[in-house]
């Protein structure tokens, strides 16, 4: 979205009549919108206004599956709300300041404000800053329920470290172009603005007699393990399976000893495995043939190098040198990793599946893949399943031992269970 067009969805709504008639308008129906744009023009509304309101209100919908009711009073930019934390996780960055003792923090690169608004929920004091004027603009309005949170436009390079006790940095992780589109993101730490140089020297200055301050700062969940900065842990945040971030934590922030660590949020709540320096190496990991069991790791798990900790302990192997599946003999529940019952194994042919599928009736599929060239929407395409039957079944495609397998597997249900 341009710069201009950014502004028309928001400048109305932040004079009286436009941010009147946002609050008034109720629940949004994208079926209704039209008819609502026409009424409220009819009425006499100005038609920037209305275009503004209707934008905020398709927004504020939108918004509430990372917000929750919060959204019904917020305002957003559309690469705003994309880019923001979702409130379950900035709950979790908020808690490592209040659980250190900090009464105040810099929300640097705020955005929108999501993580500044968890951070005041908290009761922590906090100064947040960005340096786009039209985004500051809309983190004020939705700072506004919290009196200790205040908001300026400044960037993180002009933040003096002395100003709060801790600082939280979410720098810009992708390319403007001249248009104002966004173009695609960047995976560099050195290409953020500002540059994970630029944070850890911040860290720095944050702390006292050679120790790192009290930092948090928010990456792109691909930045390379041996991009990462020295004395800090890092932990991947994956939601319902999907990995959102990593965060580098520095100072007293960081877990003692721990390196990297894995939050998985799930519908049980959150859960968190971690490897120091005195645990095995991430690819540590034993051989072995295919099991009763198998497992697909958590992203997190595997970008946090802790294929070796989760083998541990759910007492498997790697079914292959190059490949994280894990397999075993014993059922483990676990929060890091999702199941299966293996029911078959056999070479990949195409002929043979097609039969073995005819006999068992299988015509329900889930088709997964990892260390193989088939795709599975083209191996479906081919079988056409459906003329089988009812059943169901999970096809996992992979390689074990250096040879193309298919695994026909049930998953075990949410306590584990096969």
């Amino acid at each position: 979205m341009s710069d201009d067009a950014r502004a028309r969805s928001v400048l109305p709504v932040l004079q009286p009549e436009g941010w009147a008639l946002l609050q008034g308008l109720g629940e949004y129906d994208e079926s209704r919108a039209l008819s609502i744009g026409e009424r409220l023009r009819a009425e006499g509304h100005d038609p920037a206004t209305v275009a503004a309101v209707l934008t905020q209100a398709r927004l504020r919908a939108r918004a509430r599956e990372k917000f929750g009711e919060r959204a019904c009073a917020m305002l957003f930019t559309e690469d705003g709300l994309e880019q923001s934390t979702r409130q379950e996780i900035a709950t979790q960055h908020a808690e490592r300041f209040r659980r250190v003792g900090l009464t105040s923090v810099a929300d640097l690169g705020c955005g929108i404000g999501g993580d500044a608004m968890a951070l005041a929920s908290r009761g922590l004091r906090v100064q947040a800053a960005d340096r786009d004027e039209l985004t500051a603009a809309v983190a004020a309005v939705n700072l506004r329920p919290f009196p200790t949170a205040r908001v300026l436009c400044g960037s993180a390079e002009d933040h003096d470290p002395s100003a709060t006790d801790g600082i939280w940095l979410d720098p810009a992780r992708r390319r403007v172009r001249r248009d104002g589109a966004r173009a695609r993101r960047v995976h560099d730490p050195e290409a953020y603005e500002p540059p994970l140089s630029f944070v850890t020297a911040l860290a720095s200055r944050l702390g006292s007699d050679g120790a790192d301050g009290p930092l948090g700062v928010k990456l792109s969940p691909a930045i390379d393990r041996a991009a990462l900065p020295e004395r800090t842990e890092t932990q991947w945040t994956s939601w319902h399976g999907q990995v959102l971030e990593a965060t580098s934590w520095f100072g007293p922030l960081a877990e003692p000893g721990i390196l990297t660590s894995a939050l998985v949020i799930d519908r049980a709540g959150t859960h968190q495995l971690s490897r120091s320096a005195t645990d095995p190496a991430p690819d540590d990991v034993p051989v072995g043939a295919i099991g009763a069991h198998l497992y697909e790791p958590d992203g997190a798990v595997l970008r946090a190098g802790l294929l070796a900790a989760l083998a541990t302990q759910l007492h498997a192997r790697t079914v292959d040198p190059t490949i994280a599946y894990l397999t075993g003999e014993e059922l483990v529940a676990t929060p890091f990793a999702r199941g299966f019952a293996v029911h078959d194994v056999m070479p990949f042919s195409l002929k043979a599946l097609t039969s073995y599928l005819r006999h068992h009736r299988i015509g329900v599929l889930e088709i997964k893949k990892r260390g193989t060239a088939v795709e599975p929407e083209e191996l479906r395409r081919k079988l056409r399943p459906r003329r089988f039957g009812d059943g169901s079944a999970t096809l996992i495609l992979t390689r074990a031992a250096g040879e193309q397998v298919v695994i026909v597997a049930q998953p075990h249900d949410a306590k584990g269970a096969a």
